[in-house]
């Protein structure tokens, strides 16, 4: 598959995912630009604001298998992984997978379930692996998790921890419909759901051939220090309890390279970056003194602000 190719290929799925979700097409680019990077999301919003069905669309769009899990206080590790049951007939234990062996899990109000619980994912967010009883068992690939949070609801909730957190690529907010979306949405759904008759337009194999496409997006020197600038701005400012991690900025170049290939380009630009900043910084920074979402959106704005941007010729790398 060539550049080419691949951006048409993740219009189309764009597309399809666009005809179930509606005015949200800001948000479907970054959950794309995640998974072409090989990131997870975290998706923080009220409950009815289509955060199961942007999923779910994904992976119909993708052909891939989904799963869907809903976390609760008396939820177990091994509900996640899997665990080995002790056959009689055979007289040996036998694995039973767990939800987590698929291509797309939907974690579903991750912070309702104890740290234990939620940290039965780390290993497979990072290592695409699970261990149980000492055996390591690689996941499905492509693995993807959107895990989903309620801000409003805090009783018989769990933060998630900060290096659980690290571990997702993006925090996206879904956001409010205007009255014309609202209505072209109630239109959508008035006889059917439409993601009923979704159609697969992109396979499992060719978004990990796309995945390799994106390794080879160039990103100038420049452009490195850049993101190495805005993530250290973080740690140095002493209004911040935690800032942006190393993986941090891993995970915003990478994001940045899956844009360029999005947008048809065989190189980064300032703007790939700028765009991202938000949405791959905004869930790992901690203030000395607690602060909702929109004083982390202000302060990340404020240090885009005050980075000086390279303004190299970038086409020419």
């Amino acid at each position: 598959m060539n550049r080419n190719e691949a951006v048409d290929k993740i219009a189309k799925v764009q597309e399809n995912m666009q005809s179930v979700i509606i005015g949200k097409e800001d948000v479907i680019q970054r959950m794309m630009i995640c998974m072409i990077a090989g990131g997870h999301v975290l998706l923080e919003d009220v409950p009815g604001t289509g955060k199961t069905m942007i999923a779910k669309s994904m992976a119909k769009s993708m052909d891939l298998t989904f799963q869907r899990i809903q976390f609760t206080p008396d939820l177990l590790p091994a509900d996640i992984t899997g665990l080995n049951i002790y056959n009689r007939a055979k007289e040996e234990f036998q694995f039973v997978p767990g939800p987590v062996m698929t291509n797309v899990l939907l974690a579903d109000e991750i912070n309702r379930a104890t740290p234990r619980t939620q940290s039965a994912l780390l290993e497979a967010m990072q290592e695409e692996q699970v261990t149980v009883d000492g055996v390591s068992r690689k996941l499905d690939v492509p693995f993807f998790v959107i895990a989903t949070q309620n801000p409003v609801e805090t009783a018989g909730t769990f933060p998630l921890p900060e290096a659980e957190l690290d571990r997702f690529m993006m925090e996206l907010g879904i956001g409010r419909l205007s009255v014309e979306e609202e209505v072209k949405m109630l239109s959508r759904y008035e006889k059917e759901d439409p993601i009923s008759s979704l159609r697969p337009v992109l396979t499992g194999e060719e978004l990990l051939e796309i995945r390799k496409l994106t390794d080879e997006i160039s990103i100038h020197p420049d452009l490195l220090k850049y993101i190495a600038s805005v993530t250290h701005a973080t740690r140095e400012d002493t209004g911040i309890y935690i800032g942006a991690s190393p993986r941090s900025a891993i995970h915003l170049m990478r994001a940045a390279k899956a844009s360029a290939l999005i947008n048809g380009r065989e190189f980064v630009l300032p703007d790939d970056i700028k765009e991202l900043i938000v949405p791959v910084l905004l869930h790992r920074i901690l203030f000395v003194n607690r602060r909702d979402r929109s004083s982390k959106e202000d302060y990340l704005n404020s240090v885009i602000k005050q980075v000086e941007v390279p303004t190299e010729n970038f086409r020419g790398i």
